[in-house]
Order: structure tokens, then sequence, then C-alpha cells
């Protein structure tokens, strides 16, 4: 094989250098008078040496089988291109603003009436009784001293009235012509009588006067 054939041919020229080695040694030993035997012994020892033919060299292993090739990836399809159309184009259209209305002159508010002066406060330029004069005194009240003398006869006279609406004073004005009966007539209508009070210009309560007049009769 080649491989053989290179190492032989290398063997011989190892034993060729040798040889060459040795010629040369063999002349230095005879230029310097080296003893003859020596150099006998050193050309046997050379030449005895065996350029034996070595072993032929193994045989090489075979090749591997070769490797199956993979299977190339699988392939994505590319994703769908898709293509948009582009709108049309927005044509704006100019309007003309309609021409305003013509303005609404408001005329102004009419003036407000000025408001009606307050009535005027209520005036009572005497008191007013309350209830029926005629029940507060009656000939149910006659007093005894009176019927015994037989007296009898009408008695007038004015009360004054407070702003409290009661009798703060009583005065004969016309007397019956018995003190007893003028008397007990006075302290009945004080005790009795109640009125609505005399009121002022501005409407407040103030002190005035009634005046009228109860006739004292005996029964048959």
């Amino acid at each position: 094989m080649a491989y053989a054939d290179q190492q032989m041919s290398g063997n011989k020229i190892v034993a060729i250098v040798i040889v060459a080695i040795i010629h040369v040694a063999l002349g230095y030993a005879l230029i310097t008078g080296l003893a003859y035997d020596a150099v006998k012994k050193v050309v046997e020892r050379v030449t005895t040496v065996d350029v034996s033919e070595p072993p032929p060299p193994p045989d090489e292993p075979p090749p591997p089988p070769p490797k199956e090739a993979a299977p190339p990836p699988p392939v994505a399809p590319p994703p769908p291109i898709s293509i948009s159309v582009a709108p049309p184009p927005i044509q704006t259209v100019q309007t003309i603003p309609p021409k305003a209305p013509p303005a609404v002159i408001i005329p102004p508010p009419a003036p407000v009436a000025a408001p009606a002066p307050p009535p005027p406060p209520p005036k009572r330029a005497n008191p007013v009784p309350k209830g029926n004069p005629g029940r507060w005194v009656s000939n149910d009240d006659y007093p005894s001293r009176a019927i015994r003398e037989e007296a009898q006869g009408t008695v007038r006279f004015t009360l004054t009235v407070g702003p409290d609406g009661r009798v703060s004073g009583c005065s004969v004005t016309g007397s019956s012509g018995n003190a007893t009966l003028d008397d007990t007539a006075c302290r009945l209508l004080r005790q009795r009588a109640r009125f609505d009070p005399k009121l002022d210009s501005a409407g407040n309560p103030t002190t005035g006067t009634w005046s009228s007049s109860f006739r004292w009769q005996l029964q048959n």
C-alpha cells in the first residue's frame, strides 16, 4: 500500500545516512590513527544492523455511514397581504349661512304702578260694648232698700273705659232720684261691662267714654 511504501523508502534513507556516517567515521579513524580493531568492531556492529520491513499497518476502519440529512423545517406561508384602498377624498362644501333675521326690538316694560298706599289705621272714636248692655243691669238686681222705699227712676251715666276695655270709672249724669239706685247701677256696670276700647289715629287702643241710661222699675 502507499503508506507501507513510504515507510520502507524512509528506512532506506536512514540506512544510507548511517552507512555514510560510518564511512566518514572510518576515514576520520584512519586519519587520526585509531586502532584497526576498534574500527573493525564498529564496522561489524554497523553492518549487522538488521533492516527489517515494518509490519503492515492495520486496516483502516470503514468510514461511518453518511448521516441522513434532516428534513428542512416547514416553511410557514407568508401572511396574506391586505391592500386597503384609500377612501375617496372628502370634499367639503362651504354652505352659506342664512341671513340673520332682523333684530326684534322689545319695547321696555311698562312702568310698574306704585303700590297703593296702605289703608289708614282703623279709628274708633268711642268704645264699643261687647255683648248686650241690657243684661249688665236688670230689675233682678233691684236693691232691697229701694224696694222698701218703693223708689224707682232712670239713671243716666257715663262710663270711662281704659285701653284694656274695662270700666275704670262711672259718673251719674242724671239721677234716678234715689242714691241707692244710682250707686247700685254704677257698681254693677263697673263689674260687668266690657268694651272694645277706643283707638287713636295710629290705631292704638286708648281711653274713651261711653254713655247710656237704665230705668229701675218696680213690678206691680
